[in-house]
C-alpha cells in the first residue's frame, strides 16, 4: 500500500531568528493512515480568595437541572458540562484562616503552624497529576497569579508563614512553588524568548514581535496545509500577536508614568485586563500543548483589592467581614460575581477553540473555587466549588456530599480520572467521583 500523505509532527514549531513558537493541533497532525490522534486530557484550577456568600452560591436543589444561583449564573451557558460539588470541607479549623485556606485547598491538609522556614503542607493534586501527564510537555504545570507577593515574609496570618498564602501549589509537603504574576515573563517563558533581564529589556526596546521572526517558516508551512489548517494557524498567530500587542501597550504606558511608581513592567493596572491576559496565555498554552496542568490564583488571600469597576470601593478583605451589614453583603456579592464572570470568559475561550475532534473545553477539567466557605465566619465548610468541562460529566449537576466531606476525597477522584491510583490525599477518607 502506498501512502502519500505525511503527517505533521504534534511537536512541530515555527522557527526563525532564534525564536520558536509551538503550533496548535491541526488536521495535518493526523497520522497518514487516517487514525485521529486522541486529544490530551487537561486539568486546571482557578482560585478566588476570602470565601464567598454561600447563599448566593449553593443551588437549592440537588441532582440535575438545578436553578442557577446568582454567583453561578455566568456559567449557565456551559450547563451541559457543569458539576457543583457541595458539602466539601477543608482540613482543620478557622485558626490560621487565610493561610490554611490557601495551603489546604489542593492538599486537604491543615498546614503546620510556623512563621519560620520550616513550613509543612502537602503535595497538591495539580502536581500529582502533572507528574503523570505533564512529562511530555514543555511545562509539566504552570502556576500563575495576579498579586505581587514580594516582601511578604514571616507571618502573614498570626502564627502562619506567608509561604502558605503566597502559593496554592506544593511539589512536596515542604516545597511551595512560586507563582508568576507578570504576563510579560509568562509570555516569554511560554514562547521561548529566553535571556537575562537586560537582554529582555533590549528586545522590548526594539518593539519587535516574536512573530515577525518566524514569518518565513509560517509562510512555508502554509503552502503545505489545507485551507482549514491555514485558517486555524492564522487565527492562532493573530491571537498570539494580540497578546503581545496588549502587553507591549501596557509596558509603554508604564514607561511614560512617573518612575517612582513601584509597579513591575508588563503588569496592567487594571485587574480585569491582568486576569484576561493570564487566561489568554493559559488558553494558548493549552492550545499548543505546552502544558496540560495549570493553577491560577486570581487574587491573594486577605487581599485588600478594591473593585471600583463594579461600584466596590471598600477593600475585599474588609467586606468579607461584613458582620451581617446589608450594604457590605451587596458589595461582597458583586465581587464574587465579578470574579466568576472573568472565569466564565476563559471557559468560553476554551469552548470556542478547536482541539482534535472537539474543543479545548471538551478535553478539559476545570475547577473554580476557594479554600474558605462563608467569608464572614472564615468557615472551613462547605466550600464553594464547581467543575466545568467535558471531563466534568454530562449535564448540570449538584452533587451534594455528606456534611464535612474532606475536599481531599474529590482530589482522589480527580487523580483516578487521570488514571492515577492513590489511596488518599491529605485528610481524605474516601473518594468523590464526578
Amino acid at each position: 500500500m502506498f501512502i502519500a500523505k505525511k503527517a505533521l509532527s504534534r511537536r512541530a514549531l515555527l522557527q526563525g531568528a532564534g525564536s520558536a513558537i509551538a503550533l496548535p493541533m491541526l488536521d495535518a497532525m493526523t497520522p497518514a493512515f487516517g487514525v485521529t490522534a486522541a486529544a490530551p486530557k487537561r486539568l486546571g484550577f482557578v482560585y478566588f480568595p476570602n470565601g464567598a456568600m454561600m447563599d448566593h452560591w449553593i443551588p437549592k436543589a440537588t441532582g440535575r437541572d438545578f436553578e442557577f444561583t446568582p454567583t453561578l449564573k455566568p456559567l449557565e451557558p456551559f450547563r451541559e458540562n457543569l458539576t457543583v460539588i457541595g458539602n466539601l470541607s477543608r482540613a482543620g479549623n478557622t485558626i490560621g484562616d487565610h493561610a490554611v485556606a490557601a495551603a489546604g485547598w489542593l492538599t486537604s491538609v491543615y498546614a503546620k503552624k510556623t512563621e519560620a522556614e520550616d513550613v509543612l503542607a502537602g503535595t497538591t493534586i495539580d502536581q500529582i497529576v502533572a507528574k503523570a501527564i505533564g512529562q511530555d510537555t514543555a511545562f509539566p504545570s504552570l502556576e500563575l497569579a495576579t498579586e505581587d507577593f514580594t516582601g511578604y515574609i514571616g507571618g502573614c496570618t498570626p502564627g502562619f508563614s506567608c509561604a502558605y498564602m503566597n502559593t496554592l501549589c506544593w511539589s512536596s509537603p515542604t516545597t511551595p512553588l512560586p507563582m508568576e504574576i507578570n504576563p510579560r515573563v509568562a509570555f516569554e517563558r511560554l514562547f521561548g524568548r529566553a535571556g537575562s533581564a537586560q537582554q529582555r529589556r533590549a528586545r522590548m526596546s526594539e518593539d519587535r514581535s516574536i512573530l515577525d521572526s518566524i514569518t518565513g517558516d509560517a509562510k512555508r508551512l502554509g503552502l503545505t496545509l489545507g485551507s482549514s489548517d491555514r485558517m486555524r494557524v492564522d487565527d492562532y498567530l493573530q491571537n498570539v500577536r494580540e497578546i503581545e500587542r496588549r502587553i507591549a501597550r501596557r509596558e509603554a504606558d508604564k514607561s511614560a508614568a512617573i518612575v517612582t511608581i513601584d509597579s513591575p513592567a508588563g503588569i496592567p493596572d487594571s485587574f480585569e485586563e491582568h486576569v484576561a491576559l493570564m487566561f489568554e496565555l493559559l488558553a494558548a498554552a493549552y492550545q499548543t500543548d505546552l502544558t496540560r496542568v495549570f493553577t491560577f490564583m486570581m487574587s491573594r488571600e486577605a487581599s485588600q483589592r478594591t473593585y471600583p469597576q463594579v461600584g466596590v470601593n471598600e477593600p475585599h478583605h474588609t467586606l468579607s467581614h461584613h458582620g451581617g451589614d446589608a450594604e457590605k453583603i451587596v458589595q461582597l456579592a458583586r465581587i464574587n460575581l465579578f470574579h466568576m464572570q472573568q472565569f466564565a470568559k476563559f471557559v468560553q475561550t476554551l469552548k470556542s477553540t478547536p482541539d482534535g475532534d472537539g474543543s479545548l473545553l471538551d478535553h478539559s477539567l476545570l475547577f473554580y473555587g476557594s479554600g474558605m466557605g462563608d467569608s464572614n465566619a472564615h468557615a472551613t465548610d462547605p466550600l464553594p466549588l464547581v467543575a466545568v468541562g467535558g471531563m466534568a460529566g454530562r449535564g448540570q449537576r449538584h452533587l451534594l456530599q455528606s456534611e464535612k466531606t474532606p475536599v481531599g476525597n474529590l482530589w482522589v477522584g480527580v487523580a483516578d480520572k487521570f488514571g492515577i491510583a492513590i489511596d488518599h490525599i491529605g485528610h481524605s477518607n474516601g473518594i468523590v467521583e464526578i
